[in-house]
């Protein structure tokens, strides 16, 4: 169904921008989207290796890549970066506090943008770099832009804060990170101290954190959400879809999909509802 979508737009000359989830957790995370004319990448939070494996299960050459935005140093999130962007010939971008975390040479080998700075992909593609809150880092959400429609990415943060919520209103995908159950986590084997740190303003987003920022953002433009980010000790994506469901199945008619480690496993179209289901090797 989404294929003929797409090969109908394309005969009508119309531009779309497809969007998959690589992987998500604490092993890595990366997304990538793609478009006729680029192909970029936020984050790249697995070994070159694995990179190159999960680009090629969407049909992805990675000297295709264009650029590699960066959230921020977690190793998770940046973890072969900059070999990736020189083995493949892609221009890297973070802020600056991240490439001075990462060792990394501002123009020789990273791009840097300042919060809300305005990053161009292309002539039809943009990114602004929101600032969120986050332990030990100074970490950003993406907003990407083109056609007049817009995606966000955003991940490993404590709350939302009234910036970001201004610009995820109205997106039409929005990847968004749903970390712990708080009983879960409350109930957990974790040390108290690393429990307040998860729960704090710094930490994480609770399923619970989620679906209240999604309640108050989703619009009938919102066609497509992913949760992402989801802990493995501490939630499941039962809890992390259903919470969500509870707050927003009276305003959400669209595709709602969790991204796990293991992916790819789907891709969505910017501004259509069904994701494509991505077929694996038996």
């Amino acid at each position: 169904m989404i294929d003929s979508f797409i090969d109908r737009l394309a005969c009508h000359g119309v531009v779309v921008l497809e969007i998959t989830h690589l992987g998500s957790g604490s092993s890595g995370n990366s997304v990538v989207y793609k478009s006729d004319e680029a192909v970029f990448l936020i984050d790249c939070g697995f070994s070159t290796k694995q990179m190159e494996k999960r680009l090629s299960l969407v049909g992805i050459n990675p000297s295709d890549v264009n650029d590699i935005l960066i959230t921020h140093h977690h190793a998770d999130h940046s973890k072969s970066a900059l070999k990736s962007a020189m083995k493949w010939g892609a221009r890297l971008h973070s802020n600056l506090e991240t490439a001075m975390r990462m060792g990394w040479q501002p123009i020789t080998e990273v791009r840097t943008f300042a919060d809300l700075d305005r990053v161009e992909i292309n002539h039809e593609i943009s990114v602004i770099p929101i600032p969120v809150p986050h332990n030990d880092a100074e970490n950003v959400a993406f907003i990407i832009s083109m056609n007049g429609q817009r995606a966000a990415y955003v991940t490993d943060l404590g709350e939302a804060t009234d910036e970001l919520k201004k610009h995820l209103k109205g997106c039409s995908h929005i990847s968004i990170e749903s970390n712990y159950d708080q009983q879960k986590l409350m109930d957990g084997p974790y040390p108290d101290s690393l429990k307040r740190r998860i729960s704090g303003r710094g930490g994480h987003l609770s399923n619970l954190q989620t679906a209240s920022i999604l309640q108050e953002v989703v619009t009938p433009l919102t066609k497509s959400i992913v949760l992402c980010h989801l802990s493995e000790k501490n939630n499941a994506p039962h809890l992390a879809e259903s919470e969500t469901l509870m707050k927003i199945h009276d305003i959400f008619q669209g595709d709602l999909s969790i991204s796990g480690s293991l992916g790819p496993d789907f891709t969505h179209v910017l501004g259509v509802a069904p994701s494509k289901k991505i077929r694996r090797e038996v």
